[in-house]
């Protein structure tokens, strides 16, 4: 397939946060290992929210989950390997890498990057990107954009009942 290229788009309005972790619960089911999402969204978009239904589709107790704002990775060993990035506080992908991005890359598990776009050149060409905007006071909006055939796969296969 196309690597990298925007092949897919499609946008779903979340109402509540039990839609924005249903919604996140749906997308988990569908990530394969390896997958890279990058979750963009300003403070108090719901972020941290879709993450934890992510990972609990994937058998985390979603309150082990919260924002790795200040040790920027949190790895959760569940069906499979889980790492949660946040790259809030960086200035670059130097920094990023000084921790050790790349051996997280290969090891074959699914990451989940909020802030992505400080860190926009070490972003994996193939990745599935999820846009939210809004702030919880109205319906969020969400799109999410395919970059690489198989992250068109996962937007073809997601239905969401809302």
């Amino acid at each position: 397939g196309e690597r990298g290229a925007q092949l897919m788009e499609k946008t779903f309005i979340l109402r509540s946060e039990e839609d924005t972790i249903g919604f996140g619960a749906a997308v988990g089911l569908l990530l394969p290992r390896g997958a890279f999402v990058a979750m963009y969204g300003g403070l108090g978009a719901g972020k941290t929210t879709m993450v934890r239904g992510i990972a609990s589709s994937l058998g985390a107790d979603h309150r082990d989950i919260m924002s790795p704002t200040f040790t920027i990775v949190r790895e959760h060993t569940i069906s499979v390997p889980f790492f949660h990035f946040d790259a809030y506080r960086l200035s670059g992908s130097d920094e990023l890498y000084a921790i050790g991005f790349d051996e997280y890359l290969n090891r074959d598990g699914i990451i989940i990057m909020e802030w992505p776009e400080n860190v926009r050149d070490a972003l994996p060409e193939d990745r599935l990107e999820i846009h939210i905007t809004g702030n919880g006071a109205e319906p969020r909006v969400v799109r999410l954009d395919s970059r690489g055939s198989e992250y068109e796969l996962i937007i073809k296969n997601l239905y969401i009942n809302a």
